[in-house]
């Protein structure tokens, strides 16, 4: 089985069709996405509804910090982040809020835990973002004895870890396109990166697509038309950081 795993779309539905056009041109059996559905982007409605419909499908759907704060935006917003929030709020129907309140924190797929942030405590949001958070995350995760992989997203970065031969997790940057032996002996997390916000320099859209059969991870870029994104955002009145962020990806 190959399962795609997509998070961090950010209302970014350009972003979300062209990852999802590329996970089913190879071959993709199964699609996860793992929170953080909304915020910073354009298009939250016809995002939610996508993800909606996908669900229906059979597609895991998780919470993210932003599908959280979506639900129930601070009165006073003191950030960009929680304005964006209010508006995104302001758009969602009540069916489309509900869906998001509803979402679990994690999900177990065979020997995969699946999560937004860290799995040791999901709904803290903590970054999965160096060899520590990793091995706490990890540990977290494993304390249920058939989990030999750990998926999630909210560092908006491709990065893989695994624990070798030594006490601390090994730290692996990925090449996009490349398949990566995940073998079952060990234990890994990955942080799969974000479809519709990318941080690392490079516009493209990232996800990750897990190969359970061969036992094989290999992380996705995908182009997409990432000025139209910002564009929309513009348009929608939203913060210009916002549209800056795509347009740079950063």
């Amino acid at each position: 089985m190959k399962i795609a795993l997509l998070s961090d779309i950010h209302a970014n539905l350009r972003a979300l069709e062209a990852c999802l056009a590329h996970a089913a041109a190879q071959g993709t059996g199964r699609l996860a996405v793992l929170g953080d559905l909304v915020g910073y982007g354009a298009q939250p409605v016809e995002v939610v509804q996508r993800i909606r419909g996908l669900a229906g499908e059979g597609a895991i759907v998780l919470k993210g910090n932003h599908d959280e704060c979506a639900v129930a935006p601070p009165a006073q917003a003191r950030s960009l982040d929680q304005s964006g929030a209010a508006w995104t709020h302001e758009q969602l129907d009540q069916a489309a809020l509900d869906f998001l309140s509803a979402l679990p924190l994690t999900a177990t797929v065979d020997a995969a835990l699946l999560v937004h942030a860290s799995a040791d405590a999901p709904g803290r949001w903590l970054y999965v973002d160096n060899e520590r958070r990793a091995e706490t995350s990890l540990d977290a995760a494993c304390l249920n004895p058939a989990v030999r992989y750990v998926f999630c997203g909210h560092v908006h970065e491709q990065r893989l870890y695994f624990r070798g031969a030594g006490q601390g997790l090994m730290r692996f940057e990925p090449t996009p396109g490349v398949p990566i032996p995940v073998p079952p002996h060990r234990r890994w997390i990955a942080t799969v990166g974000s479809v519709g916000q990318p941080r690392d320099g490079n516009t493209r859209a990232m996800y990750a697509l897990f190969d359970a059969d061969r036992a094989e991870l290999t992380f996705h870029r995908v182009v997409y038309d990432h000025l139209a994104a910002a564009a929309d955002i513009r348009a929608a009145g939203l913060p210009a950081y916002f549209a800056e962020r795509l347009e740079a990806g950063l």
